[in-house]
């Protein structure tokens, strides 16, 4: 499954850097985010609770950046598991530039689930995820202190 997105953030581009490396702001803008930490200069752990409808598991995982240029972009590559329900996969590229006084955001990920899952149905997971998604670019802003609009995509 792929998901994205282009989010135009009221804030200068080393602030939405700073914003996206902060544990704080990141456990802010997470939905069910109970725990977010760094354990390495490139690797975090986190505890996320999932709401998928008919299932609300606990996902425990690492997240992992690399080909990391600061204040430009990082991909990030996470793996949760999610107890008899199974494991989800994702890696998202998030690269960051100016846009006048303001920063564009792109945000491009894929991902996917195994085990049980799987059977509660693609369409239930994508739904889930976008509005995931949706929800981490409107509560990062917050989080932040700055407007966030949502901006089409490129074709």
């Amino acid at each position: 499954m792929e998901f994205g997105g282009r989010y135009r953030l009221g804030a200068p581009r080393l602030q939405v850097w700073e914003a996206l490396n902060s544990t704080e702001v990141l456990k802010a803008s997470i939905p069910g985010c109970k725990r977010i930490e760094w354990i390495s200069e490139t690797n975090l752990e986190a505890e996320i609770g999932v709401n998928l409808g008919i299932a609300k598991p606990v996902f425990t995982g690492d997240l992992i950046l690399s080909d990391v240029i600061p204040a430009e972009r990082y991909i990030l590559t996470g793996q949760g598991r999610g107890g008899v329900l199974g494991k989800a996969q994702a890696s998202a590229e998030i690269e960051l530039s100016d846009i006048g006084l303001d920063t564009l955001l792109v945000f491009t990920a894929t991902g996917g689930a195994s085990g049980q899952i799987m059977k509660l149905g693609r369409a239930l997971i994508g739904n889930s995820a976008q509005k995931v998604i949706d929800g981490f670019f409107e509560r990062f802003a917050t989080a932040m202190g700055a407007p966030v609009e949502p901006l089409a995509h490129e074709d």
